[in-house]
């Protein structure tokens, strides 16, 4: 079964996890504060995703995928809420520009974490279906072997 690192992928996401922390510390109004719960569920996203990239255990793509996944349904629940709340909680230009750059960047790699468990499931159902189709043959390099007569020689050799 393949396996996926997200070194990459979690590394990026946790600049603006930080920073958003700090920015919404203080509120201008009660519902300035609603943000935070999204940045938390973030964090910890992002948490297990570098967890996972450390790990010797390495996530399966359809792991990876679930959880970038979940990353991008927070990301785009986070930039509504900064697209509707931007002027009257005041959040600065560069957190809601930061935000939306890393939102794009977990949707990217997503994208390609998302195909690479749609081929390795692809793979994965034909080999089952091969197996049960008789094993897949018993050929020395895994193919269907020799099939057929082969008529030796008549007479003197």
């Amino acid at each position: 079964m393949a396996k996926v690192s997200l070194g990459l992928g979690a590394a990026v996401l946790v600049g603006t996890v930080l920073f958003g922390s700090a920015a919404f510390a203080q509120g201008a109004a009660p519902e300035c504060g609603a943000i935070q719960k999204t940045l938390a569920e973030r964090k910890a996203l992002v948490g297990r995703a570098n967890s996972a990239s450390q790990s010797k255990k390495k996530m399966t793509p359809q792991e990876a995928c679930a959880l970038f996944g979940k990353l991008q349904s927070n990301g785009t629940e986070g930039i509504k809420w900064i697209a509707a709340n931007k002027e009257w909680c005041s959040i600065p230009d560069s957190f809601a520009e930061g935000f939306k750059a890393d939102h794009l960047k977990v949707s990217g790699i997503r994208t390609k974490i998302c195909s690479v468990a749609a081929q390795a499931t692809k793979m994965e159902a034909q080999a089952r279906a091969q197996a049960q189709n008789g094993g897949g043959g018993g050929g020395l390099l895994g193919g269907p072997g020799l099939t057929g007569s082969f008529k030796l020689p008549q007479g003197a050799l």
